[in-house]
């Protein structure tokens, strides 16, 4: 099975960006992994809140194929902790999905049309981060998936 994290607009900050490129790497060695970044739609300064995130979700539907399993990082999707993110994880690879997609939203959220296609909503926190953060948060928590179901020592309970 394909991971692939799906994101709207590059990361300016270099640090954070550092980061999450390390943590992409470290994953390769589990699973196949691919961040995907997304150009921010062109004029957004010109459209409203509704029209910028239909335009984020046809970029983000152009990226996912009939096949794949699409879950929107959402505040309103379902909690996890890490081990049980890591179990979940675990089911996901034995099942028959071939390409796993997770997707992060642009700064208004998901257009009705994502929502829609999406076969689930993974939340990372009640709490709101960056969108920048979020792909930090959430390649850490991937990674520290993989060692979890590796029985690797990076994560302690």
């Amino acid at each position: 099975m394909k991971v692939t994290l799906l994101a709207i607009g590059k990361t300016d900050n270099r640090f954070l960006q550092e980061l999450t490129t390390d943590y992409c790497k470290r994953l390769n060695f589990y699973v196949p992994f691919e961040f995907v970044c997304i150009p921010d739609v062109k004029n957004s300064r010109n459209l409203s809140a509704a029209e910028q995130k239909e335009k984020e979700g046809e970029l983000i539907l152009k990226q996912t194929g009939n096949s794949d399993v699409l879950l929107l990082l959402d505040e309103h999707g379902k909690e996890y902790r890490s081990v049980e993110f890591a179990e979940f994880m675990r089911k996901k690879m034995l099942s028959s999905c071939k390409n796993l997609l997770f997707a992060i939203g642009g700064p208004y959220g998901f257009s009705e049309n994502v929502y829609n296609r999406a076969d689930g909503l993974v939340s990372l926190s009640r709490m709101t981060f960056s969108h920048q953060m979020i792909r930090l948060i959430f390649v850490e928590q991937l990674y520290r998936a993989m060692t979890i179901l590796k029985g690797e020592p990076y994560h302690h309970e």
